[in-house]
C-alpha cells in the first residue's frame, strides 16, 4: 500500500529509545516476548500477538525474555488508514487503537501473509492482503482519536512551539528562546510541551531529524549528506539516533528499502 513502510526482524540485545512515529506500528509477534513502554505502561506481547501502537505516541521496545523477541511490522500512515475508514463509513478522522496488545488470530494471519507477499514483491496479493487486515483492525479494535486534554492556551504554545521546532531543525532555538517566541514561561512550555508529545523538547528534535533522515534516505540521499541536512554534527552522530529508533544504521536502511519496488504493469 502507498505510504506504508515494512519491517522484519529479530532482536535480542537492541533496545529501541523513546520515540514515535508520525503514523501507525503495526505488527504480529512471529517468536519470544517483546516489551515496550506506551504513555507510561508496560506492555508484554508474545508470540502471535498484535501490538498497536498509534502516531505520535512515545514508545520504547526490548525484548521480554533472554531469547528476544522476532516480529513483522507494518507502519501505514494517517492517511492510509483514515482513508480506509472512509471507505467503510466508520466516522473518524483519526482512527485510534485503545488497546496496544491483542490477540486476533484472523488479523495476525492475514498480516503476515501481506508481509510474505510484499517480501515476493507481488504487489496485487500484497495492497488486497493489507487493505484487508487494515479494514478488520479498524472494525473490531478502533475507536475515533480521544481528544486533547491540555487546555487550549497550552495547546496553542505547543503548536507554535512544534512549528519553530520544524522550521529549525538544524539550528534549533534554546528552551528559553523558544519559550520567549511563543510567550510562554520555560518550566510552563516544558511540561505542556511533554504532555502533548510525551517528549522534552530536545528528544522531540532527535526524533524529528531521524524521521526527516528516513525521507531523505528512501530519496536517494548518501547518509553523510543527510546527517548535515537534518542537523547532526557528523555521520557517526546519525548512525547512533537512527538505529535507536529504526533498529537498523542508516546504509542498511536505505539498502533494504531499494530492494523492494512497487508493482506496475510490465514495459512501464
Amino acid at each position: 500500500m502507498p505510504g506504508t513502510d515494512l519491517l522484519k526482524a529479530r532482536y535480542v540485545t537492541h533496545r529501541f529509545s523513546r520515540h514515535v512515529h508520525d503514523g501507525y506500528a503495526i505488527g504480529v509477534i512471529v517468536g519470544g516476548v517483546e516489551e515496550f513502554h506506551y504513555r507510561g505502561t508496560l506492555h508484554r506481547a508474545g508470540t502471535g500477538e498484535l501490538v498497536l501502537v498509534n502516531p505520535d505516541s512515545v514508545h520504547t521496545g526490548q525484548a521480554g525474555e533472554p531469547g528476544g523477541w522476532a516480529y513483522r511490522m507494518l507502519y501505514p500512515s494517517i492517511d492510509a488508514l483514515a482513508g480506509i475508514a472512509a471507505e467503510l463509513g466508520i466516522r473518524c478522522a483519526t482512527p485510534h487503537f485503545p488497546e496496544q496488545v491483542v490477540r486476533d488470530d484472523e488479523v495476525a494471519a492475514l498480516l503476515g501473509r501481506a508481509h510474505q507477499a510484499a517480501e515476493r514483491g507481488d504487489a496485487l496479493a500484497a495492497s488486497t492482503l493489507s487493505r484487508t487486515l487494515f479494514a478488520r483492525l479498524l472494525t473490531r479494535h478502533a475507536t475515533p482519536r480521544p481528544a486533547a486534554a491540555l487546555p487550549a492556551e497550552g495547546r496553542q504554545a505547543v503548536r507554535e512551539a512544534l512549528d519553530l521546532i520544524h522550521a529549525c531543525l538544524v539550528d534549533p532555538p534554546t528552551l528559553d528562546d523558544l519559550a520567549e517566541a511563543v510567550g510562554a514561561r520555560p518550566f510552563a512550555l516544558l511540561r505542556a510541551f511533554k504532555a502533548a508529545t510525551g517528549l522534552p523538547p530536545h528528544a522531540y528534535l532527535n526524533d524529528l531529524r531521524v524521521r526527516q533522515a528516513r525521507r531523505l534516505l528512501l530519496a536517494g540521499v548518501r547518509p553523510a549528506q543527510v546527517a548535515a541536512e537534518v542537523g547532526f554534527t557528523d555521520q557517526a552522530h546519525l548512525n547512533r539516533h537512527f538505529k535507536r529508533v529504526v533498529g537498523v544504521p542508516p546504509a542498511a536502511y536505505q539498502r533494504a528499502a531499494g530492494t523492494y519496488k512497487t508493482g506496475a504493469c510490465p514495459g512501464t
